[in-house]
């Protein structure tokens, strides 16, 4: 039996193979990672175990893809299920500073033993057609016949998903066609509409163009995790990668890095001409999430006891003291943004969508309930 997590982990390392034979400026990055990670785990061992380890940094990647509508968010809920990744968070950019018809989840594992197994999420936004703030009724009647006639996820796939999802993993055999017929599903298609249909929904948004005019799912990115994204960029363009401006990373704290830091470079071939890698600091609490939103480093504690005192940061409590809860999961949208939206996203997904701030508050209660024992 192949277990839950070894298909994750298979399915993240053969979606990243496949994605560097595309791109191959992102076997480049990856190496890059690798030497920055080593180096660092080299010079402060200490920190680096404290930011979950070398092993599971190696293999850690964030990935993003865009989905059509309802239909095929639930069909990805059936598949990443299969791989023991459950939706986290809701992420409406439809009243963002720069609207989008565009509301996402963020499937990963939610156990910390499952998370330091193999911690590969995926970044997951649909369209929202029926929005009458970007799509009037006509375009959305086209629109939806188009992502109507397309199936991204074969049949068999989600069989074997969901016969997963029972069974707690697949024999040997099935977990190799299972991971086979995942990664083809999110093979890049060059098939594209003529460009007048195009232009109708890049004039509603360019999400809407990119969605609406081909016929599969494209992976848009797939992050590698560093520990240390300044050395990252330094190391860079020694390798041919440019920067992107105004693409990250934000400034480095005086104190623990926290929540996500990320940096882009151009890559021909990407769905946005764009390679992403990213840094991860401490889980804040929506409080801490609030004030730095509002305030960034101006307002923000600049250590760990600080942070935690005040409440605004999570932390694992043993015998020996306490540790920051390691940030896993995607850019936040504003504190509020999120948490109403989640019945109506656990309704269209059919299964509960969790609450990030929740899962981070669980592991820091049964921490301390742990150590009271």
């Amino acid at each position: 039996m192949v277990e839950t997590w070894e298909l994750r982990a298979r399915f993240a390392r053969a979606l990243g193979a496949a994605y560097g034979r595309t791109v191959p400026a992102y076997d480049t990055l990856v190496e890059v990672a690798d030497e920055v990670n080593a180096d660092f785990a080299a010079r402060n061992p200490a920190g680096a175990e404290r930011r979950g380890g070398l092993a599971r940094i190696t293999v850690e990647r964030h990935g993003a893809i865009r989905l059509g509508g309802p239909t095929e968010l639930r069909q990805a809920a059936i598949l990443f299920s299969g791989f023991g990744m459950h939706p986290v968070g809701c992420y409406d950019r439809r009243d963002a500073p720069e609207p989008a018809p565009v509301v996402s989840t963020g499937f990963r594992p939610v156990d910390p033993i499952e998370l330091a197994r193999n911690p590969f999420g995926m970044f997951t936004s649909m369209l929202t057609t029926a929005d009458r703030r970007f799509f009037d009724g006509d375009l959305q009647h086209r629109l939806e016949n188009v992502l109507a006639a397309r199936s991204v996820f074969p049949t068999e796939l989600l069989h074997l998903a969901a016969l997963a999802t029972e069974e707690g993993g697949l024999t040997a055999p099935t977990a190799e066609r299972f991971v086979a017929l995942a990664v083809t599903a999110f093979a890049p298609s060059d098939t594209a509409a003529d460009r007048s249909w195009l232009s109708a929904l890049e004039r509603v948004a360019p999400v809407a163009a990119g969605l609406g005019g081909r016929t599969g799912v494209r992976v848009v990115h797939l992050a590698p995790r560093v520990f240390d994204i300044d050395d990252l960029c330094r190391r860079s363009a020694r390798h041919g990668l440019r920067r992107i401006d105004g693409t990250g990373p934000r400034p480095a704290r005086g104190g623990p890095d926290v929540l996500v830091r990320r940096v882009s470079f151009g890559a021909a071939g990407t769905p946005g001409g764009v390679l992403v890698a990213e840094s991860r600091g401490m889980a804040l609490t929506p409080e801490g999430q609030e004030l730095y939103a509002a305030h960034g480093d101006d307002e923000i504690p600049q250590t760990e006891a600080e942070l935690e005192a005040g409440g605004l940061a999570y932390f694992t409590h043993r015998r020996t003291g306490a540790e920051p809860i390691l940030y896993e999961d995607f850019p936040p949208m504003p504190v509020g943004s999120g948490p109403d939206h989640l019945p109506w996203l656990s309704e269209t997904l059919g299964r509960a969508a969790h609450d990030p701030f929740m899962l981070y508050r669980q592991q820091q209660d049964h921490s301390r309930e742990r150590t009271a024992s």
